[in-house]
């Protein structure tokens, strides 16, 4: 078998199921380069078709649960679930801290759930560079929904509404204000609240502190009523209800221009993703393996240069116009 026949045999697998193939294409598009580039175009056009959940929320209150339990519930009724569960970055290895598997272990059993940690690798706002392309691909090879879970950072997972068509936020009773994360901007993204861990004491304060800025953020979504669901994630009571509320903003979306609007603000996303990675993360990473960076961070720590000098001298050695005429397309 020639390497044409090899590779058109791979990728007729990855779009039949396989599951092995679908891994290492995930790590290819993390990995990035132009073999990366080329898979992710020939994979654009069969995407498109699934509903991204996003599920985001505080520290503590239970997503990786709730996520679990939802993947569940979706298989139940024939589905094949994606999961992307955005993982803080070693500081040592720049790898997901958190293993996927261990906080969704009954999930990840089943044979028509996928899930995939993603290092944020520094990234703000709770989710990983590489999340949206994990996205397209299991979008592509007939995943739906794809659900992605951010890393539990409160107030700053705001970001998540760039990448979902469906952003559930999670709070649960004692986790603090809830008008507090409105103001700074979490409560505003929600298409969908959810109270989980609804049998702990000062749920009912909660619900009707959430119900009252449901009905406040409704205003600015028109023919969408934001519902409020109560779950206990490790018993699936509520689980069902807030699974149907996600299919109903599916439809939802069908009806209106919403839909057309996001994918505009998603692209815009990627571009710019795409832009920081290529002129800032590649030329970095570059520097770093020629012992340059550390060279130039020494320099500046010890007075001997500004950063702005360094910037410089890294954009003259590792920004110069290159040659892409070997690149695939």
């Amino acid at each position: 078998m020639d390497e044409k026949q090899s590779v058109t045999g791979w990728f007729d697998s990855l779009l039949t199921g396989g599951r092995r193939q679908l891994g290492e294409a995930l790590t290819l598009v993390e990995t990035g380069g132009p073999t990366a580039r080329k898979l992710l175009s020939r994979l654009s056009a069969m995407g498109g078709r699934a509903q991204i959940v996003g599920v985001t929320g505080p520290s503590g209150s239970g997503k990786s649960t709730l996520v679990n339990e939802l993947a569940l519930h979706f298989v139940s009724a024939g589905r094949r679930v994606g999961i992307v569960a955005v993982d803080p970055s070693s500081p040592f290895t720049g790898g997901a801290v958190l293993g996927d598997r261990v906080r969704m272990n009954r999930a990840s059993s089943h044979a028509d759930v996928f899930i995939r940690s993603a290092a944020t690798r520094g990234c703000l706002g709770g989710v990983a560079r590489a999340t949206h392309d994990f996205v397209r691909v299991l979008d592509a090879v007939g995943y739906d929904p794809v659900i992605v879970e951010t890393v539990g950072i409160g107030q700053s997972e705001v970001d998540i509404w760039r990448v979902a068509h469906t952003p559930v936020v999670v709070e649960a009773p004692g986790l603090g204000d809830a008008v507090q994360a409105m103001k700074a901007g979490v409560l505003e993204i929600a298409s969908i609240l959810c109270v989980n861990k609804a049998d702990l004491p000062g749920t009912d304060a909660k619900l009707m502190q959430m119900r009252d800025l449901a009905d406040e953020a409704s205003t600015h979504t028109p023919g969408w009523k934001i519902p409020v669901v109560a779950t206990v994630a490790q018993l699936g009571e509520g689980v069902p209800e807030l699974a149907e509320r996600i299919l109903a903003h599916w439809r939802y979306l069908g009806t209106t221009d919403r839909m057309r609007q996001l994918k505009y603000e998603r692209a815009m996303v990627e571009i710019r993703a795409g832009l920081q990675a290529e002129f800032v993360e590649a030329p970095l990473a570059k520097a770093a393996r020629a012992g340059i960076l550390a060279r130039l961070a020494t320099k500046v720590a010890d007075q001997e240069m500004t950063p702005g000098d360094a910037t410089r001298a890294l954009e003259a050695e590792f920004l110069r116009p290159t040659d892409n005429s070997g690149d695939e397309t």
